[in-house]
């Protein structure tokens, strides 16, 4: 199997929902990988401060996919950025705000900065929990930056609220990203995976990807081998031929068939 890039979602994949940090296999299967010259890619909705805490003692060894593909880190710059049309993430993000009927928070993505409509429901806590740089406003207009991707932050659950919104916002590539979290972005992951492959010279058949929701299907579709969490929806894992409880368990095995 000649892989040379390995793509990875983070939350409810490498990290499983509740868990802050990643343990300590993980780092030393990155190192392997990279010695053995294949790169490794978290590629997570979280912006750019987020995971390269979450992989600080591997991120020489890393090409980041951020904000789901909305901008892509390498050796700590920004190598390509997809930034949505303002006025459409303007349009989404109040539409967002105004139909969760009091129970949505509002986030817009730039760079590397989260800015909040908040509404004390959650998210402030659970963007403080990953450790993203953020800033309140009230307006998606005081926004000061390109928007790279607008998110609702449903406390109650995403469940009443997928019709509403993601056959609305097709266009944006609108997704459940979580179990609290539906995302747009003109980007996808698998658009990020192919820029990180342009960038690294290697056929996207050569990549192996894991991810465990709707918003993962556009990398898992773009890569040679895709991989599907057992904890994943009905339809998603009859999609995907390649099953794991652990992306670990599979990077052990590939790194056991390396010379």
């Amino acid at each position: 199997m000649d892989i040379r890039l390995v793509c990875s979602d983070i939350d409810g994949t490498l990290l499983q929902y509740g868990k802050k940090e990643l343990e300590g296999e993980i780092f030393e299967q990155i190192r392997a990988l990279h010695q053995r010259g294949i790169w490794f890619c978290p590629a997570s909705g979280r912006q750019y401060t987020s995971l390269r805490k979450l992989f600080a003692p591997v991120a020489d060894c890393c090409v980041f996919i951020c904000e789901n593909g909305g901008t892509i880190f390498k050796e700590e710059q920004c190598i390509a950025k997809n930034p949505m049309p303002r006025a459409l993430a303007e349009e989404i993000a109040n539409d967002m705000w105004t139909r969760s009927e009091g129970q949505g928070e509002v986030m817009l993505s730039g760079q590397n900065t989260a800015y909040l409509m908040e509404r004390g429901l959650g998210m402030l806590k659970r963007v403080q929990f990953v450790g993203n740089h953020y800033q309140i406003i009230h307006s998606p207009a005081e926004v000061p930056e390109d928007i790279t991707k607008v998110s609702v932050y449903l406390h109650e659950g995403v469940e009443n609220y997928v019709e509403r919104f993601v056959p609305r916002w097709k266009q944006a590539n609108c997704a459940v990203a979580g179990p609290y979290w539906i995302d747009t972005t003109f980007a996808n992951k698998g658009i990020g995976v192919q820029c990180v492959c342009r960038t690294l010279g290697i056929d996207p058949a050569q990549a192996m990807a894991f991810g465990d929701n709707y918003n993962d299907e556009a990398m898992l579709d773009v890569v040679g081998v895709p991989y599907i969490m057992d904890n994943a929806a009905a339809p998603l894992r009859a999609k995907y031929q390649n099953h794991t409880p652990r992306p670990e368990d599979v990077l052990a095995q590939l790194l056991a068939q390396q010379p």
